[in-house]
């Protein structure tokens, strides 16, 4: 079980993990002028030449990304962050961590927020809207980010599942007000754990920069202002950057291979009776690591996950709120059993099963076949790999066919 990054890992890295371990160069900071940029410090400047944002800021996972987005942003107690009932518990759990309520939005065909239910759920309370692109494909950014000029919110980018994704050619992760990446086992690049955040402001950035290390101005030249937030210490390890930086490098070659392996399982499946494939919102801009099947009905969907030994992304762990025993334990808004509520900031938010009734058909009709995430747990048990020679990508794909076919059959 892992992600394409891990299996692109290769010479590359280790060179860079020596190169570190040759001069004993751990941290990220460089106290010895006369030393060469550290790796993270290197990744970072990579990362923002690659994606074009103003400021890449590393650290130690995706949901420290979050986390750090959120506290740069001014998001904090008693604000209200939309965000969608499909996503993995992270990026829910970094918004109960800063005292903020999170709103549960519906999901549309593309498995994102659905831009017109957002629009509903908007109220005096809202503070930021998180977009996530789930399963490597990219949310309706256009219409997000005017909603949320509009109504003068934040928006933040969860592309944990989506580094090196584009939506109209601009990079996921610079058309909110911050982006968060995830380096973990299962992502498109790895450093086995870590994250990076990209922020477009300049006071925001020093904001986060002084949460993830202690209160520190960027790099630390000098330490914040007296009246600035406490930080922690959510810094990314000099292995871990060399690691990633490793893999940033050789981004396009997996994101070119998933693309030439999903194109190949595309045309060897073909058209199947009562089957359609997931919307994209930019077709293009994906990271082309998932085929989503979306079928007419839960009975049909359910029956060929079966057939194919996976399950229907509904089934598909804490990806789906139903399955967060930890959100729906809490449905009385008192400080003692509710985590986003207190005396000074009441709410009286509830969070049941079935309360997102469009997201629980759409899940429940979808399977999702991995072209590179194997991953029972997201719901990717089943599919092809990187690497798959051809003769593999046919047997895949006629399992599918004979799993849908043997279906139809029964109805």
């Amino acid at each position: 079980m892992s992600g394409p990054g891990y299996l692109f890992l290769g010479d590359e890295e280790k060179a860079l993990v020596n190169r570190a371990l040759d001069t004993w160069q751990l941290n990220r900071y460089r106290f010895d002028e006369a030393a060469e940029p550290s790796m993270v410090y290197t990744l970072e400047r990579e990362f923002e030449q690659r994606t074009g944002t103003p400021h890449c800021l590393a650290v130690n996972s995706c949901t420290s990304a979050l986390l750090t987005a959120l506290v740069a942003l001014g998001v904090g107690p008693g604000d209200e962050v939309i965000v969608p009932g499909y996503t993995f518990i992270a990026s829910i759990a970094a918004i109960v961590h800063r005292g903020a309520v999170p709103v549960l939005a519906e999901i549309d065909e593309s498995l994102t927020l659905d831009p017109e239910d957002v629009k509903r759920r908007i109220t005096p309370a809202t503070k930021a809207i998180v977009a996530v692109h789930m399963l490597g494909a990219p949310a309706a950014m256009d219409e997000l980010r005017r909603i949320a000029d509009d109504h003068g919110l934040f928006l933040i980018e969860d592309a944990a599942q989506a580094t090196g994704g584009q939506y109209r050619n601009r990079a996921l992760g610079t058309i909110g007000d911050a982006g968060a990446f995830s380096l973990n086992l299962f992502k498109i690049i790895t450093s086995g754990d870590g994250g990076l955040l990209t922020i477009a402001d300049d006071k925001a950035y020093e904001r986060a920069f002084a949460f993830h290390d202690h209160g520190f101005k960027p790099l630390r030249q000098g330490i914040a202002d007296a009246d600035s937030l406490f930080g922690m210490n959510l810094r990314m390890h000099e292995l871990s950057g060399a690691v990633a930086l490793g893999q940033l490098r050789k981004i396009d070659d997996i994101l070119g291979t998933l693309r030439k392996q999903k194109t190949a399982l595309v045309e060897a499946i073909g058209d199947l009776p009562g089957v359609t494939r997931r919307r994209v919102n930019d077709p293009d801009g994906e990271c082309f690591s998932f085929l989503v099947l979306q079928f007419e009905s839960v009975e049909s969907a359910r029956a060929v996950a079966g057939l194919l030994g996976t399950s229907t992304l509904i089934d598909s762990g804490r990806h789906y709120y139903g399955n967060m025993p930890q959100l729906l334990a809490r449905r009385t808004p008192t400080a003692s059993d509710h985590p986003f509520a207190c005396s000074a900031h009441p709410t009286d938010r509830r969070y049941e099963p079935n309360m997102l009734p469009r997201t629980d058909d759409i899940l429940g009709r979808s399977i999702a076949v991995s072209v590179g995430v194997d991953d029972a747990y997201i719901g990717s048990g089943f599919g092809i790999k990187p690497f798959s020679p051809a003769d593999e990508i046919a047997t895949v794909a006629g399992a599918v066919r004979s799993a849908v076919n043997e279906v139809a059959a029964t109805k």
